[in-house]
């Protein structure tokens, strides 16, 4: 694969200069500094949290902002800097800690804490649902980004090249990535090959389940010390017991995850009508693959909770209000993973109001994933100014080899997970947008005109019961 990559490289860039050889009349590659204002609104809802093992609550908010600034450098070079925030509150990973109240939550505990009724114990102190957000601090948190990209244009457009870097950080998870690429204009700029490569270079700092993390600090000894001090723990009868030993437990010691990418394009103008371009892809993980706080129970394991014994028969109804079932063990997944999508888009001019984009996806990787994504939209121009485009995608997908779902993996398994994004499910997604367009840049904002506004609203609907809704809107200003 890597002579392959060289030798188009090298047939790439040998063929896009040798179409330089004469000189003419250069545009500027971008007349002036143009900045995009972007925002965006997310909230889903679902009940197959991979943080309670593959039930519960998935209620999940994000706003996220960002700041685009393209900046011509001269006629042939443009530095684009991107920086983003974005905001986050989830029921699910709030239920990295599931315990309120008293006891595990505020570090106390006691013989007042419970309560005896009908023989079973009834825990006054700490408690937790999988079914709703705890009031743990890793309910909310927030991710800042930064993207740098310098490209440069040959003097005839037919050659560019660009190279950029990345970083982001969040609570438990810092990236930094760089990378590059190529494109090769023919035929009149008809037909277009590219090839681009990232790599990103990542690393977690882990944050395990409560019962976990204490486990690991304490030792087998852990119900009496610490977080834990003072706290019941229940059997499946509701019975005050002291056997909850997660053993198959062990903290992650290689904590960094490495992708790396590559991807090649070719675009093609049939027609005066008709535009159709393919892209293949290469991307190769290594690492830390699984997420340290997924929680994972075992259909050959006794269960255990904290909270109050009445929900125990109820633990997997939305009717539980008040017990947690303490995890096995964590996520376990392979440090490796081969991905490898091929797609295609066709795009149709029908007439002056209307165009067809379509867009189609093959997706496999060796974890025995495989997805077919298909899109489809249609812009109807409803004057010089205004664009409106209902589009719909649906996507499909089989189950990872090492999926199962909540309580039916076994404890003599060597990977595993019950995240319900690595299942089996069928997924719709209807939306629509309206976009305002300028070239005249009539409308100004200080010393900058407004060029471009673009809303988009979509819907999502999973075949497992997931619902998600996304607004976007975006700005673009010119510098006058």
């Amino acid at each position: 694969m890597k002579i392959k990559i060289l030798s188009f490289f090298i047939l790439l860039t040998t063929a896009a200069f040798a179409q330089d050889k004469d000189p003419v009349f250069k545009k500027r590659v971008l007349e002036s500094t143009e900045v995009d204002f972007l925002a965006s609104y997310y909230d889903q809802n679902g009940s197959r949290s991979a943080v309670s093992g593959g039930i519960g609550s998935e209620k999940l908010t994000d706003v996220a902002s960002n700041i685009v600034v393209a900046m011509p450098l001269n006629d042939d070079d443009v530095l684009t800097i991107d920086l983003g925030i974005s905001a986050y509150s989830s029921a699910s990973s709030s239920n990295i800690n599931p315990f309120n109240s008293t006891g595990a939550s505020a570090g106390g505990g006691g013989d007042d804490d419970d309560r005896v009724a009908g023989g079973k114990v009834m825990a006054l102190g700490p408690s937790g649902t999988p079914w709703q957000a705890s009031s743990g601090a890793s309910r909310s948190d927030q991710l800042v980004s930064v993207v740098a990209n310098y490209s440069h244009s040959s003097d005839s457009r037919n050659f560019i090249w660009n190279t950029d870097v990345s970083f982001s950080n969040e609570y438990d998870y810092t990236s930094v990535g760089f990378g590059g690429g190529i494109a090769g204009l023919f035929n009149e700029k008809n037909t277009e090959l590219s090839l681009k490569v990232n790599a990103y270079l990542d690393q977690w700092r882990p944050i395990y389940p409560t019962e976990l993390h204490e486990y690991s600090n304490y030792g087998s000894n852990f119900l009496n010390q610490g977080y834990f001090n003072g706290v019941t723990v229940l059997d499946q009868n509701g019975q005050s017991t002291a056997n909850y030993l997660p053993s198959a437990f062990q903290t992650i010691n290689a904590v960094n995850r490495n992708s790396f990418s590559a991807s090649i394009g070719f675009s093609q103008v049939l027609s005066n009508k008709l535009q159709v371009s393919v892209f293949f892809d290469v991307l190769q993980q290594q690492g830390l693959l699984s997420s340290p706080y997924h929680r994972i129970y075992f259909a050959d394991k006794a269960n255990f909770y904290i909270g109050q014994a009445q929900y125990i028969n109820n633990y997997e109804s939305t009717s539980n209000a008040g017990v947690y079932k303490l995890a096995d063990d964590i996520e376990r997944l392979p440090d490796s993973r081969f991905k490898l999508p091929i797609g295609a888009r066709l795009n149709y001019y029908i007439n002056e109001h209307f165009l067809l984009r379509t867009y189609y996806r093959f997706y496999s990787d060796n974890w025995n994933i495989q997805s077919h994504t298909a899109t489809v939209e249609l812009p109807v121009k409803l004057s010089d100014k205004f664009t409106v485009f209902p589009m719909y995608r649906y996507y499909t997908q089989i189950a990872s080899k090492y999926y199962a779902p909540y309580e039916t993996h076994l404890s003599t398994e060597k990977f595993y997970t019950s995240d319900a994004d690595l299942a089996t499910f069928d997924a719709n997604q209807y939306g629509f947008g309206i976009n305002y367009t300028d070239i005249f840049t009539a409308s100004k904002v200080w010393k900058f005109g407004l060029k471009n506004i673009d809303f988009r609203f979509n819907h999502y609907e999973r075949s497992d019961n997931l619902k998600a809704n996304i607004a976007t809107i975006g700005f673009k200003f010119v510098m006058q």
